[in-house]
């Protein structure tokens, strides 16, 4: 039987290559994870668009529209803050949030003026 022996840098390659090949899959399986601090990216999306669609329903609702608005989804959750110049226009924003289909529940600190 013949034992084949290699070069030095012909192992330190294969070594470095596997590495590369560990981390890229570790990488790959974790890069969307959801971590302790943050959303996945799956999360972010969603989020991102129920974001988007409260700001269009605030804008198309004629008793609220106003840009003195600020919306923002971590998780399902809308927080509306900012100015509005009666408490109609308050629950009004509310309900237009909670409209939205992703919404789990509103956090409606919007300052009546």
């Amino acid at each position: 039987m013949t034992i084949m022996k290699f070069p030095h840098y012909t192992r330190k390659l294969a070594l470095i290559a596997t590495l590369a090949g560990i981390v890229a899959v570790g990488g790959f399986f974790g890069g969307c994870a959801e971590t302790r601090t943050s959303d996945s990216t799956g999360q972010y999306v969603d989020d991102t668009g129920i974001t988007t669609k409260v700001k269009g329903a605030l804008l198309k609702d004629d008793m609220v529209k106003s840009f003195e608005i600020k919306v923002e989804t971590m998780k399902g959750v809308v927080q509306l803050s900012g100015f509005v110049d009666n408490l109609d226009q308050k629950r009004a924003a509310g309900r237009d949030a909670a409209s939205i289909s992703g919404v789990s529940n509103v956090s409606n600190n919007l300052i009546v003026k």
